[in-house]
């Protein structure tokens, strides 16, 4: 597989319907779950969307997830931050490139397993930009 780089945009409660809205203007295959999906069903964001992926028949992919309610360790919604920049693969580098971009930045989730089974964690780096990163159990 490799790795890709993707805009992953968040939302404050209507990430389902934003990315419903880019399925009918682009096409293709949308890919969405709630935190209740992803184990989560007692949460007070169980409804939110936690990933939502859209793949074009253009070769494009947008993602996008809902701003969680429980604010800790990320900073303030305010539209005009609510791009990141998604790095999700199997490559080992990837681990190295968090590593390397939190340097002088903010980890704002750790990179660990997750409950769907992947790697996965947050940071903001030195110049303010919005990091995630997923990397897929195979090539562990």
């Amino acid at each position: 597989m490799g790795s890709q780089v993707n805009p992953c945009i968040t939302f404050n409660g209507n990430a389902r319907q934003a990315m419903e809205f880019y399925r009918e203007v682009f096409g293709g295959e949308l890919d969405l779950g709630t935190a209740a999906d992803f184990g989560s069903p007692d949460s007070p964001n169980a409804d939110k969307v936690m990933h939502s992926r859209l793949d074009t028949p253009a070769g494009y992919t947008l993602m996008a997830w809902d701003y969680p309610d429980d604010r800790s360790g990320h900073p303030p919604y305010r539209p005009g931050n609510n791009v990141a920049v998604f790095i999700d693969g199997d490559d080992r580098e990837l681990r190295d490139y968090f590593e390397k971009l939190s340097a002088g930045g903010t980890v704002t989730l750790p990179l660990e397993e997750q409950v769907w089974g992947d790697e996965a964690g947050s940071l903001i780096d030195q110049f303010g930009i919005s990091w995630m990163f997923n990397i897929t159990a195979q090539k562990r």
